[in-house]
């Protein structure tokens, strides 16, 4: 019986939440109080309420349900982080056997192979690496492209296939060009 209750003013108070942009406690406790329940509650009631209010200096703002897609997209960013991660991990570790330099920094150089949507394939040398894109260095520009770029282990055991968009290119030299790319997606979890 309470449970259905504190159901009943848990949604009174995200409405009211959502039409203010947020609730202050004793405006819960007041909605509480006004129902005739007892107004030591007001926790259970933000309990209950929990998926679509976030508390923030001292307010609780109504938070707005996140979608499907939303979601699927935060997951595939989260998942290319991790994989980006690790690559840079891979490549510190093997950087250090070689490197002795006093400071911690990593030349993200390497042979990349790269197929555009056409199924073309051509070997560029990646530049940066960060946890949202790669910079690559060919003969060929592929700005506005989505391309699918392979990035091979430290020991070659195994490789990494990400899509890319190509956000930017910029002549270095002649016939070199950098692209720059943001990751939209991991291709594979791994290909061995």
């Amino acid at each position: 019986m309470i449970s259905t209750n504190l159901q009943g003013i848990a949604e009174l108070v995200i409405r009211q939440a959502q039409r203010q942009g947020y609730i202050l406690p004793r405006e819960i406790r007041s909605i509480l109080s006004g129902a005739g329940m007892s107004e030591a509650l007001w926790k259970d009631v933000v309990a209950v309420a929990r998926s679509a209010l976030v508390y923030r200096k001292g307010r609780y703002y109504y938070t707005a349900p996140v979608s499907g897609r939303v979601r699927k997209e935060r997951s595939q960013q989260a998942d290319i982080h991790k994989t980006v991660r690790q690559i840079i991990r891979q490549y510190r570790r093997a950087a250090e056997r070689v490197e002795r330099r006093e400071e911690d920094r990593i030349d993200f150089v390497q042979l990349v192979k790269v197929r555009t949507e056409d199924q073309r394939e051509y070997t560029l040398l990646s530049r940066d690496l960060s946890s949202t894109g790669i910079r690559l260095i060919g003969t060929r520009r592929f700005l506005g492209q989505k391309v699918h770029v392979s990035i091979p282990a430290a020991d070659g055991s195994m490789s990494w296939e990400f899509v890319v968009r190509v956000l930017w290119t910029c002549a270095v030299g002649e016939d070199l060009v950098e692209n720059g790319g943001a990751f939209l997606a991991l291709a594979d979890t791994a290909i061995e």
